[in-house]
């Protein structure tokens, strides 16, 4: 699924299994998951060593985090580093690989499908598509 995502300016969009692979082959590489914390609590998480929670919005009003891109800058100060962004199912993560990509990371890329991926014809999320619907590992608390 590896493609570039020239239109968006971040290195390209990755499936869950792709990036899950990458981030087992690439011990530097970074897994943000730009979901709320509520969404973590109630949801699940990707079960990986290098995850790093940072919103891209701030929960209960989704209002944009404005302190995002620092807030990576304390994790990647070289941007050389590289990282994989997930969200519930690929809209938020790509506008913050894209954002980190502006600011001048070098290679960010969006999951796509997400954390549940999209909704299937019957309303439910996880059914097809996503992070936890691929089997990859992930927690719960």
């Amino acid at each position: 699924m590896s493609k570039t995502d020239a239109g968006n300016g971040h290195a390209g969009h990755l499936s869950p299994r792709e990036t899950y692979e990458r981030l087992v082959n690439s011990p530097d590489a970074i897994l943000i998951d730009v979901r709320t914390e509520a969404e973590w609590d109630y949801v699940g998480w990707p079960a990986v060593d290098q995850l790093v929670n940072i919103a891209w919005q701030n929960y209960p009003d989704m209002t944009p985090n404005t302190d995002f891109v620092k807030q990576v800058e304390r994790i990647d100060p070289t941007r050389e580093r590289e990282i994989f962004l997930i969200c519930r199912s690929g809209v938020r993560s790509d506008a913050a690989a894209s954002a980190l990509t502006r600011a001048g990371f070098k290679r960010c890329y969006n999951v796509a499908e997400g954390f549940e991926g999209d909704i299937d014809k019957d309303g439910h999320r996880s059914m097809t598509g996503g992070w936890k619907r691929a089997g990859l590992p992930w927690r719960q608390s």
